[in-house]
């Protein structure tokens, strides 16, 4: 059976199961921007996905996993964007589920009030002023069990808490909060996990079939086969900003981007520094081919009147060339889309700045070209939080044609943070964020 017959199945399952086809849509109008001038980019069409119980979607595709959905829908599936090789259909990948923060006694703890949620692979089609889910993939483990999005090791991850923060849950190895979606030649998919960070490669069937990891991870118990093939330096990743963005290039081969500096030597150098790396990676090789520097712009550059260069975030890469990658740099109101090339002038991999023990660290200079690091030279293609019609929190970029893109955001699966993130039975008071697809048309082709 192929995997989008499969998908099918899976999807006419919870149909079967009582839940309406039409809940798998909902309405937006939209158009295109009215009176935007031709030079200007603008938005001509989005679409927004409708309400479908988490419970109903998940336990359609691996039954039993779900126990309690406390009320929330399907969402989160904006981490990021592949085309699917048919007009508005896209491949889109979940985060590790339904997730936030709730102070206690000072202290924030990360809960997670649907510990049983498996990310998923999509497939969507957009048409007109729908968002339709056609195929639903679970990621697995090797013997067929889901992933999980829960943490994977004590002490270097957040712990777990039930969805008040009063309850501890367990570390899961087989854990995976997956941001980059591509899908290869061959069916298979490539995704890009932020707790390792990980390169995870996935079957046409959701079986993880490798998970590659820094060097030194260390990451035991794992129902997968787990190889460490990348740089040790990535271990100094910030929490919760691991891989975000994933491309894959013409001849093959992968990219992908930390989502934020290295905390390197220390928390606070990485919370100062505008320094990012990008990883190529040889899926023929399995291994990491070069790395460029990544410099962000000022944070206030990017979103106006922002001052803490932290909210940076590097959350889409995308092929534009065999050479050339589109990059959107973000803060969680604002988006500003690059084009970088990335020449063997600029790969800096194998040099210091990948021991842990240089200092300055990369991420400490102020100026790395002046220190003789070879960062990528940028050029802005456009600056979205200028475009009237984009939602906040894009985390997903798609190349549709020359001069047109597709854009999506991450909902969070309606959360927020804090206590009032449930009502006092447990069921959440959605933040009423739709998962949407916008269509921005540029001035001049990419």
């Amino acid at each position: 059976m192929s995997p989008y017959a499969a998908g099918r199945r899976r999807v006419h399952r919870s149909v079967a199961a009582g839940v309406p086809l039409a809940v798998l849509a909902a309405f937006v109008v939209a158009g295109p921007a009215v009176g935007a001038p031709s030079r200007e980019a603008r938005v001509t069409g989005s679409a927004t996905l409708g309400e479908l119980p988490l419970g109903t979607f998940s336990n359609g595709l691996l039954p039993g996993t779900v126990g309690d959905d406390r009320g929330v829908d399907l969402g989160g599936i904006g981490s990021d964007i592949h085309p699917a090789g048919r007009k508005g259909e896209f491949w889109t990948v979940t985060d590790r589920g339904p997730n936030g923060q709730i102070k206690v006694d000072g202290v924030k703890r990360r809960t997670f009030p649907v510990p049983g949620f498996d990310p998923a692979i999509v497939r969507i089609r957009v048409s007109g002023a729908y968002v339709k889910v056609l195929d639903s993939i679970p990621i697995t483990t090797s013997s067929g069990r889901p992933v999980t999005g829960l943490p994977n090791q004590q002490a270097r991850d957040e712990a777990p808490y039930s969805y008040d923060a009063k309850t501890p849950l367990s570390f899961d190895p087989n854990g995976l909060d997956t941001e980059g979606i591509v899908r290869a030649a061959d069916g298979s998919f490539w995704l890009a996990d932020e707790y390792g960070p990980s390169l995870v490669h996935v079957s046409a069937r959701g079986k993880v079939l490798t998970r590659f990891v820094p060097k030194g991870l260390n990451l035991t118990g794992a129902d997968y086969p787990v190889v460490e093939a990348l740089p040790a330096v990535l271990l100094h990743r910030k929490i919760n900003r691991g891989f975000e963005g994933l491309a894959l290039l013409p001849g093959g081969d992968l990219v992908l981007a930390v989502q934020s500096p290295l905390s390197l030597p220390d928390t606070d150098a990485g919370e100062a520094s505008l320094t990012a790396r990008l990883l190529r990676f040889s899926t023929k090789k399995h291994a990491v081919t070069a790395e460029y520097a990544y410099r962000f712009d000022p944070v206030g550059v990017v979103d106006p009147g922002e001052d803490d260069p932290s909210e940076l975030k590097i959350s889409s890469v995308v092929a534009v060339g065999r050479d050339r990658l589109l990059v959107e740099e973000r803060t969680d109101n604002a988006a500003r889309l690059q084009v970088v090339k990335l020449t063997r002038g600029a790969d800096i991999l194998g040099d210091t700045w990948d021991d842990s023990s240089t200092s300055p660290s990369l991420e400490q200079l102020e100026d790395p070209a002046a220190s003789g690091v070879p960062v990528l030279r940028k050029r802005l293609v456009v600056d979205l939080g200028k475009v009237k019609g984009v939602p906040g929190k894009i985390e997903g970029v798609a190349r549709v044609d020359r001069d047109t893109l597709a854009l999506i955001n991450d909902n969070d699966f309606g959360m927020t943070d804090g206590t009032g993130a449930f009502d006092a039975q447990g069921r959440l008071v959605d933040s009423g964020i739709e998962t949407t697809v916008t269509y921005v048309r540029l001035p001049r082709g990419i």
